[in-house]
């Protein structure tokens, strides 16, 4: 399912038109955006939970040349799925 079968799901759902299930879904997913660039954390009782992770800083390869590269640390977004969720697809 891409975007545009999503906003088509929630219009369907909500009996709203495509284009307020298009700024919803778009909200929705700016705030999760900006929570987590805040360092905050999203929990969705029964889908799931937003947060960011940590990656360590690590040696690599270029697969171009073979040479060893350093790779930086970073913040990754992550997501755990709720019971709930989980339930529902087994």
């Amino acid at each position: 399912m891409n975007k545009s079968e999503l906003i088509d799901a929630i219009a369907k759902s909500a009996d709203i038109s495509k284009a307020a299930a298009a700024r919803a879904l778009d909200g929705a997913i700016g705030a999760v955006k900006v929570a987590l660039k805040k360092g905050e954390m999203v929990t969705l009782v029964g889908f799931g939970t937003f947060y960011l992770g940590k990656r360590a800083a690590r040696n690599g390869r270029n697969p171009r040349t073979g040479a060893t590269i350093k790779i930086k640390a970073a913040k990754v977004p992550k997501f755990r799925a709720g019971k709930a969720l989980k339930d529902s697809v087994q």
